[in-house]
């Protein structure tokens, strides 16, 4: 494994991030992630040097499971905390009480005191390394989320804050706000950035470089498609292999499958049999190459397998000219 300063931060992870947001859920009555299918990922994780782990308040059925099944393999295994950077999130309604009540999602100060002391229990830690807002929240004013936020970092309750999917322009307010009230900055952010998936984070990605934040995409394989498991049929139709994810959503097709995404992969193809590689560890090599600013993928392997495929896209190279035949693809509007 190779290891990165986490953007402006002073923080090292692996250049991958292993993501557990499979772990205990539940799509279409099938358990994608079960607890022992999740301590053999985590300890293969841990075998290949991957100290980055990613997870939030509401992943799993019910919600917390994801975070309890890391607390208690960190127990059982007997790791140290400290060997590991271990990220967390909140917004989304959390049901792990039961029916959500009223102030059991968004970003007020009552919603997210409540959530860090659940997660932080979950987990088996008195603290987490980074601490995402997981959506942006309407309803409450960005300066009373950061000033909650601030108070946590100078109890010791997180280390770094980061903040997930929004738009450009709502980042760029939250980084204002923080500059202007004194109050802490995102230093990480997690859009869902892949090869195929160009234009909806174009701007989120400027700011990103303009104010040295780290990214940690999500969907860095484009839900699959990017790893070349799916074939297109002569009518367009989706070939899946069973328990796939374009087999278990319907909204796959629509989602990640545009024309755009299949010449991307056709690219990543022709490069992935130039490097004899397979295209999930081209397309996560090309991630990890941007230089506008630090890139480290969030992997959901479901099996170990898929895990040790992936982290050999850390032992590839690619050419000045192999980076850029995937960036023009991906860019092509013909």
């Amino acid at each position: 494994m190779e290891y990165t300063t986490l953007g402006n931060t002073g923080t090292t992870v692996s250049k991958l991030c292993f993501g557990t947001w499979r772990f205990g859920r539940e799509t279409s009555g099938v358990v994608e992630t079960d607890r022992e299918e999740a301590y053999e990922l985590l300890d293969a994780a841990w075998d290949h040097g991957i100290n980055f782990i990613d997870t939030a308040n509401v992943y799993g059925d019910p919600n917390g499971t994801s975070e309890q099944w890391i607390g208690d393999w960190l127990a059982d295994r007997g790791h140290h905390r400290e060997d590991l950077v271990i990220a967390s999130k909140v917004y989304f309604p959390f049901d792990g009480r039961g029916e959500p009540g009223p102030n059991d999602s968004g970003l007020g100060r009552k919603h997210i005191r409540a959530q860090i002391e659940g997660t932080l229990e979950r987990l088996g830690t008195d603290y987490l390394d980074l601490y995402y807002i997981h959506r942006w929240d309407e309803e409450t004013p960005i300066e009373e989320t950061l000033s909650v936020l601030s108070e946590l970092v100078r109890e010791g309750k997180v280390h770094y804050l980061g903040a997930s999917s929004m738009a450009a322009w709502q980042l760029t307010k939250a980084l204002w706000t923080s500059d202007v009230e004194g109050l802490e900055r995102f230093d990480v952010t997690q859009p869902m950035v892949n090869a195929a998936h160009y234009d909806a984070v174009g701007d989120y990605l400027d700011v990103c470089a303009d104010q040295e934040l780290a990214v940690c995409p999500y969907s860095p394989l484009g839900g699959g498609l990017l790893t070349g498991k799916y074939d297109r049929t002569e009518d367009g139709a989706i070939e899946a292999p069973d328990g796939s994810r374009a087999s278990l959503d319907d909204m796959f097709e629509e989602y990640y499958a545009t024309e755009q995404a299949w010449d991307v992969l056709e690219a990543v193809e022709d490069v992935a049999d130039e490097l004899e590689a397979t295209p999930a560890q081209v397309s996560l090599r090309w991630l990890i190459d941007q230089d506008r600013f630090t890139c480290v993928p969030i992997v959901g392997a479901r099996t170990s397998d898929q895990l040790a495929e992936n982290v050999g896209a850390v032992d590839l190279e690619l050419d000045d000219e192999q980076f850029a035949r995937i960036e023009s693809a991906r860019t092509d509007d013909e």
